[in-house]
């Protein structure tokens, strides 16, 4: 998905910028990048590969000496294009940054080249560059900030995004805050250059002695400089922000709408215990699918009243994120390198895992069966969150270029007998615990071997999230999106 941070200050602040940035790499593995104003207000900027390099390794030495007293910057962790841009234009020389989907994106291209007054060049890959054309939507306004507003506006998908321009940073929210983005001030000592920084992951504060200063609305526009914060537009009222970074993408420290990612977690576990009274005194221990399922375990444990338990442990020194690589057999591969079995810990014993979600289930079926392969006698399972039924169209949640690798759509499509699942089909199989969603679940459980599976019901996951529910993105589980009312009423 990716994931950016940014600082500003009247003393230099590359270190902020460095390690604010270096936070975010549990949201992609792809690309990394910063950009800094130096002296005279030139922009300087780096982008690295850290497929297989941690982000702090390719920057650490380069980045303190090449970006030596700069006061002002942002970085970027990206899953796939090139960050940050510069880009020369009539507002003068700018860096942005951006995280989000844009599904119309060939769309947007025709049009805008369309009076031959527009060029991109960002093609390396033989795909267009979403930073590089989100740019381009922008300097065909007259102003810096309308070019933003009409970008967000004009995208089909997502967009938040941070542009650095003549030594201050504009934050800008996707219209409807699908993902956070959130400020921090940090007071110095008296008569010490305060410093303000802008971030998707509040765990990038507090080791840099930043505190939560406010969250942006969705759609707001901020500018930020070392004087303070300035509302360029106000928030509208619809926020959509996505679920998942409660479930799965959040890191267990950060806070998003004011809410811990660990603590909802803590709570969903629990909420998961409380509907398997039945199993109590039948499961010997409870553990969770590192990283993210981890959490949701330890809720369930303390709530149920048996021991937490590793059965799996994470060997993280070498390995990158299991899910990145787009080749299935090389994600599979990894995914078995990095799970080390405690064999003491599965022999003889029932065990109920909890995982944050099941999306195609290939690993967690390889997984499975390395279990009983190391002697366990019964392999509960607990997904934190209903069945996947639609691919995400606003985040990059899965390399994953087809729905029908869902598992739930899989399993749906064997019931049917048909890959054409109508909106009416998949309904039927949303209602949790109706007959066709015990079909479903069913088939699931057998191809993965489970002794038992359930999974959380959609209200429950809610509530122990605790944010509005008409605040939250569930077009994942139910196919329902929000914004759309918005967009009628406002004729796009």
């Amino acid at each position: 998905m990716g994931g950016f941070f940014g600082a500003v200050s009247n003393a230099p602040c590359v270190e902020e910028i460095y390690y604010g940035t270096d936070y975010h790499t549990h949201l992609g593995t792809r690309r990394g990048g910063m950009a800094m104003s130096v002296e005279d207000g030139v922009i300087r900027r780096r982008i690295h590969d850290i497929t297989n390099t941690p982000f702090r390794t390719k920057f650490n030495t380069e980045s303190l000496e090449l970006f030596d007293k700069c006061t002002c910057g942002i970085g970027v962790i990206s899953d796939d294009e090139d960050q940050p841009l510069v880009v020369t234009s009539k507002f003068g020389t700018f860096a942005i940054v951006t995280v989000g989907k844009i599904n119309n994106i060939q769309e947007l291209i025709d049009r805008e080249m369309a009076d031959g007054l527009s060029h991109l060049s960002e093609y390396g890959s033989g795909e267009p560059n979403p930073t590089e054309v989100a740019a381009m939507l922008i300097c065909r306004c007259s102003t810096l900030e309308e070019g933003i507003a009409r970008a967000q506006k004009c995208i089909d998908g997502s967009l938040s995004l941070l542009i650095l321009h003549k030594g201050a940073i504009y934050a800008a929210r996707d219209r409807f805050g699908r993902t956070p983005v959130i400020i921090g001030r940090r007071e110095n000592a008296p008569g010490a250059p305060d410093a303000w920084a802008v971030t998707m992951e509040t765990s990038a504060f507090p080791n840099l002695d930043f505190e939560i200063h406010s969250e942006l609305g969705p759609g707001e526009i901020r500018r930020i400089t070392p004087d303070g914060v300035t509302v360029i537009k106000k928030p509208g009222k619809c926020m959509q922000i996505c679920t998942f970074f409660w479930v799965y993408y959040g890191y267990p420290s950060s806070c998003y709408e004011g809410v811990n990612t660990e603590v909802a977690r803590y709570r969903n576990g629990a909420s998961m215990a409380d509907q398997d009274e039945e199993f109590k005194g039948k499961i010997d221990s409870i553990c969770g699918i590192p990283d993210s399922g981890i959490s949701h375990a330890i809720g369930y444990a303390n709530r149920f009243g048996r021991p937490y338990q590793r059965a799996f442990v994470k060997y993280t020194p070498t390995w990158a994120r299991s899910f990145m690589p787009p080749n299935q057999n090389q994600r599979e591969r990894i995914a078995k390198m990095k799970l080390i079995p405690v064999e003491s810990q599965i022999a003889g014993k029932r065990l109920l895992f909890c995982d944050d979600s099941i999306v195609r289930g290939t690993q967690l079926g390889d997984t499975v069966k390395r279990i009983y392969q190391k002697g366990a006698e019964e392999v509960h399972m607990r997904s934190s969150c209903p069945p996947l039924l639609y691919g995400c169209r606003f985040l990059n949640f899965s390399r994953s270029r087809n729905e029908q690798e869902l598992a739930a759509r899989r399993a749906i499509a064997e019931l049917e007998g048909t890959d054409e699942l109508t909106p009416e089909i998949l309904k039927k199989y949303q209602v949790h615990g109706s007959k066709e969603y015990l079909a479903m679940v069913e088939i699931i459980r057998k191809k993965l071997n489970f002794t038992t599976l359930k999974y959380q019901e959609l209200d429950r996951l809610l509530e122990a999230i605790g944010v509005p529910k008409e605040n939250l993105c569930t077009y994942c589980w139910n196919g329902c999106d929000a914004s759309l009312s918005e967009d009628k009423k406002e004729g796009k």
